[in-house]
């Protein structure tokens, strides 16, 4: 079904240097100065029902943060949506600023992995200590968090689990989340068809789903199948921008360093720098270096789609939330047409779009893509270094450290012409420090 996001027909149209010459945009060095004005604290101007939760939620929603006071000044802002799980190691900071406010102005999600203890009696422990750290007597929402495959979807043992705390009202609503398929088990199944599998299932009344202007495709399907069974919906990996400029840096940086690097790991890094020459021209032209103007096109991009309810940010500082919170309630304009356009059209090689998971299948060491460029992702865009490199490590045999011993099978199959070895090559030194 095609996006009902009347932004989205009219978005690659514009996105030429021909676009941008005819409206007359200035380049960095033709930028004038503006006189300065008082501007009154950012703060929520929309909300949106979150389907059939009936919940009125706040447009721009808390994914990670980065300390405890960014998340007050968020809630006094209006925010009133907060995206958790066990794994992020957050639930305790959330739980001390929720502890002093009034808990039912706020709908808080939950997310567990199927794995570890994922019996009935496992599963409640699991999700009782989350109430615990998160101060909090019920969570509106428990997700499944990125399943890995159909079957663990729909793990019996969540669901009895589940159901015994709907009856002590402990848990609402229940949901999943999904950002591509892991592919480390035999059955491959895409963030698309497990999402839409979802929505067959019944159970689930809130999805979290990766979508921006680069990507999409299976989105936009899961939307509109959300709007018809009056599914919630909620996006993460809105912003598809922030990896250029760390990683010209970076190859840089190693090659003023002298490493003494595998050739074919040079060849793939080659590859890769080769994408971001290309693009250089169009990053210094249009003065795409400061990502904050494109950031925010992304996000006002994904606030069109009438079938999203709300976005997760993942907010580092308090510039992050000012600049994120004035979007609340906007528009998209024809600027940010043209500008998406223009990134699609000089910088969209550079970026590997998360759930298309369409060169693993033909990955002949079964090496999980979608995973570490995502991780990179984490890294590079969110600024979150730490809890990247904890999670690729947890990957052990499973890294990229066989794309260095490899020519880029992976590359022949990338339906965007990545230089997809030459990323997982960079990823894995960045990550790993190696």
């Amino acid at each position: 079904m095609p996006s009902k996001n009347p932004f989205t027909r009219r978005l690659f149209l514009k996105g030429s240097a021909a676009g941008l010459a005819a409206l007359g945009l200035r380049s960095v060095h033709a930028a004038g100065r503006e006189e300065q004005k008082e501007i009154p604290a950012p703060a929520i101007k929309s909300f949106r029902t979150l389907g059939r939760t009936g919940f009125r939620v706040s447009d721009i929603s808390s994914g990670t943060f980065g300390n405890p006071m960014i998340l007050e000044a968020l809630l006094d802002a209006g925010v009133n949506y907060i995206d958790t799980a066990e794994s992020y190691g957050n639930q305790k900071t959330i739980g001390s600023v929720l502890a002093k406010r009034d808990r039912k102005k706020v709908f808080i999600t939950g997310k567990m992995i199927m794995e570890n203890d994922i019996s009935r009696e496992g599963l409640l422990n699991r999700a009782r200590k989350c109430l615990e750290e998160l101060q909090t007597d019920y969570l509106d929402c428990m997700m499944v968090h990125s399943p890995e495959s159909l079957e663990i979807m729909r793990t019996p043992a969540f669901f009895e689990a589940m159901d015994q705390l709907k009856r002590e009202g402990r848990v609402r609503y229940l949901g999943v989340s999904h950002h591509g398929s892991n592919w480390l088990r035999d059955e491959k199944v895409s963030m698309e068809s497990m999402l839409m599998a979802a929505v067959e299932d019944g159970r689930f009344d809130v999805f979290l789903l990766a979508y921006n202007f680069l990507q999409m495709d299976m989105g936009d399907k899961v939307l509109a199948a959300c709007r018809e069974k009056g599914i919630g919906t909620t996006l993460m990996k809105v912003n598809p921008v922030g990896n250029y400029l760390g990683i010209k840096t970076r190859i840089e940086q190693w090659r003023e360093e002298g490493r003494d690097i595998n050739p074919l790991y040079l060849e793939g890094l080659e590859r890769y720098a080769e994408k971001a020459r290309l693009a250089e021209p169009f990053i210094e032209k249009y003065n795409l270096k400061k990502p904050e103007e494109i950031r925010a096109a992304a996000v006002r991009f994904c606030l069109a789609n009438p079938d999203v309810n709300t976005i997760c940010l993942s907010i580092r500082n308090f510039a992050d939330m000012e600049q994120m919170l004035a979007l609340s309630g906007s528009a998209p304009t024809e600027r940010d047409e043209i500008l998406l356009g223009a990134f699609q059209e000089g910088c969209g090689q550079l970026y590997c779009r998360h759930a298309c998971n369409s060169c693993e299948i033909h990955c002949p060491s079964r090496v999980p893509v979608n995973r570490i460029l995502r991780y990179n992702h984490y890294f590079e865009a969110q600024g979150r270094e730490k809890f990247a490199m904890s999670k690729y490590a947890g990957l052990n045999k499973h890294n990229a450290s066989a794309c260095l011993q490899c020519s880029g099978v992976c590359e022949k199959h990338c339906p965007y012409q990545l230089p997809v070895q030459g990323m997982l090559a960079t990823a894995h030194l960045r990550l790993s420090l190696a």
